[in-house]
């Protein structure tokens, strides 16, 4: 007996890929039903080798539906997270709103498993931002051996991150570059993002970072450990899909970078690619429409006392939203809401 699954925007990048990769992992759903907002009523979506006509999240009816992926944004989920929640649904939601909720927990599967015993306080889990996940997830196992003390990180985050509209700009610009008179102003990104890098991503905060890098470490503390020290800068880059990050870690013990790069290799979710000649690494363009984590450029921080540094590299609208949102349904099944 399987289970009745809703994707709630299922009309966006991320709510696509949530039905393409639960079908792609077999989730047993007995029923799927895509939702998006009335203006896409009736529009088609794939489910594997299905086809989805799209219904109206509007008055939706969430009772007998066992799971809810939301992928709407903060203010529709406002409002109808809690109306799913209320008729028996958890929701898992890919939306800032609920991940600094104490009451609800913020989820990575491979690193706080455990914290997903918390769901029934509100019948919600939160989905972390894309930029956290894969950052934890490469940060787990180490800080489990040697404990991790301060991460300073640097982000190469794509512009699927910001919507669709934000892809069609980059690609609207670069177009415009080579043909005169045909230049695309900058409508979704404050600065021209084609052949271009923009350290800004998200509002300006009071002491002149950004929410995004607010996020990232106010995340990084719930999933992982309180006490560890994250400071970022999170940029946005010219690439279409795929997160990337320059990650130097502080341990307040020894770490070689050997042991590191062994640790990692036998890590759930990671795969390391790690090789010191051309080429022998990976970059974001690699891992589109990939499930793992990739790790590579570690070595030693000699300025500190223990000190690695890292590349770290997803996909983010898999890892970084999608994947993880099915993971974490994949692990509530298993262990609360067993059928069958």
């Amino acid at each position: 007996m399987g289970y009745k699954v809703v994707v709630a925007g299922a009309t966006g990048n991320v709510g696509r890929e949530m039905l393409n990769i639960l079908a792609e992992r077999e989730f047993p759903a007995d029923e799927v039903v895509a939702l998006a907002s009335r203006r896409s009523l009736g529009t088609e979506v794939s489910y594997g080798d299905k086809t989805l006509k799209t219904k109206d999240i509007e008055g939706f009816d969430f009772t007998g539906y066992d799971i809810a992926l939301f992928a709407i944004g903060s203010e529709p989920t406002k409002k109808y997270a809690p109306i799913a929640a209320s008729q028996g649904c958890v929701v898992i939601d890919n939306s800032s709103l609920y991940r600094y909720d104490p009451q609800v927990p913020l989820i990575v599967p491979e690193v706080n498993p455990d914290a997903i015993e918390g769901y029934t306080k509100k019948n919600i889990i939160a989905n972390p931002n894309c930029s956290t996940a894969q950052l934890v997830v490469a940060l787990k196992p180490l800080h489990d051996r040697a404990k991790i003390k301060r991460v300073v990180v640097a982000t190469y985050q794509a512009v699927s991150g910001a919507g669709k509209d934000a892809m069609d700009e980059l690609w609207n610009q670069t177009k415009g570059t080579f043909v005169p008179g045909q230049e695309v102003a900058p409508s979704k990104f404050t600065k021209e993002i084609a052949f271009n890098v923009i350290p800004h991503i998200d509002v300006f905060l009071d002491d002149g970072s950004t929410k995004e890098e607010w996020k990232m470490t106010a995340e990084t503390k719930k999933i992982l450990d309180p006490k560890i020290k994250l400071t970022a800068t999170c940029v946005r880059v010219p690439v279409f899909v795929g997160h990337s990050e320059a990650v130097n870690i502080e341990f307040e013990e020894f770490l070689d970078e050997d042991e590191a790069r062994d640790i990692l290799r036998e890590a759930p979710g990671v795969l390391v690619v790690d090789k010191r000649e051309n080429g022998g690494y990976v970059t974001p363009k690699e891992v589109v429409g990939e499930y793992a984590t990739y790790i590579s450029r570690i070595r030693q921080d000699s300025t500190i006392e223990n000190g690695i540094n890292l590349w770290c590299v997803s996909d983010n609208l898999r890892k970084g939203a999608a994947l993880n949102a099915v993971q974490i349904a994949e692990l509530l099944g298993r262990r609360c809401l067993k059928k069958g």
